[in-house]
């Protein structure tokens, strides 16, 4: 397992438009996080307002290509996607302004859920998450920022490492396993929407090419070589200059009332 944990690409301003979807994800998911206990509910919830392909080709709950995206179907639905959010979503905020960035990604999710109905126009499955929206954040991140280098967490069964890695590599990776997942993958049996995520990360390449071009295009990768234009984030364990003291040895104290066994009260 390889996750992006932080960029060395620190933004020139506050990305307020970036922590305003992150609040907003994560209080729209709180709001109906008791409906995981009925799952009778939490269907009829999706069905006002997740995408579900064959009602969406039938023009009805449009409103839902919208909606969905700020709709998650789990606590590590939510965290993975707030993740990628809060990593790759401030830098482009600064390329595009407040407003232009906000308008950006929602287009991307539109454009993402579109992808997913237009691969599975009679599905009945509902579709959730901002992980549409966020790969195409994640498409304009790369055309921009191709040697912006990711610390990335490496997992293999115990062992664990940091790795800095350049966000071309990183991106392409995950992009690749989208489009090689989308095909192998039956949409009846419901889970990932694949292509929802490459149709999200090829329009977020796409609506950056003007940016891109305002920037000189080429010259702005050859100018900084695909560098961030920021100065690199730079991360390094120091000594502790916290001085030691010496003191008298502490004694736990163990407790002398008998134990008993039963259930625990809640």
């Amino acid at each position: 397992m390889i996750v992006p944990i932080r960029d060395h690409n620190p933004a020139r301003s506050v990305p307020f438009v970036n922590y305003m979807l992150l609040a907003t994800n994560i209080a729209v998911f709180l709001s109906y996080w008791h409906l995981f206990q009925n799952d009778r509910a939490l269907m009829a919830f999706y069905w006002d307002w997740a995408v579900i392909p064959a009602r969406v080709t039938e023009l009805e709950a449009l409103h839902t290509m919208v909606t969905s995206m700020f709709l998650h179907g789990g606590f590590m639905h939510l965290a993975g996607n707030m993740l990628f959010l809060f990593v790759f979503g401030d830098n482009l905020e600064d390329q595009l302004g407040h407003f232009g960035y906000l308008v950006f990604y929602l287009a991307c999710g539109f454009a993402a859920a579109a992808a997913q109905v237009f691969t599975d126009p009679g599905s009945m499955i509902p579709m959730v998450g901002a992980s549409g929206a966020i790969a195409g954040v994640m498409g304009g991140y790369m055309l921009l920022f191709p040697r912006a280098r990711i610390d990335v967490f490496f997992f293999f069964i115990i062992f664990f490492k940091i790795i800095p890695i350049p966000a071309w590599v990183v991106l392409g990776i995950w992009f690749g396993l989208q489009l090689f997942n989308g095909l192998a993958a039956d949409p009846s049996m419901g889970g990932v929407a694949y292509w929802a995520h490459a149709g999200g990360f090829m329009v977020g390449v796409l609506l950056m090419l003007p940016v891109f071009a305002r920037l000189v295009g080429p010259l702005f990768w050859k100018r900084a070589g695909g560098h961030p234009p920021n100065p690199e984030a730079r991360y390094r364990v120091v000594r502790s200059h916290v001085p030691k003291t010496r003191g008298r040895p502490v004694q736990t104290i163990r407790s002398s009332v008998p134990m008993t066994r039963g259930r625990p009260r809640r």
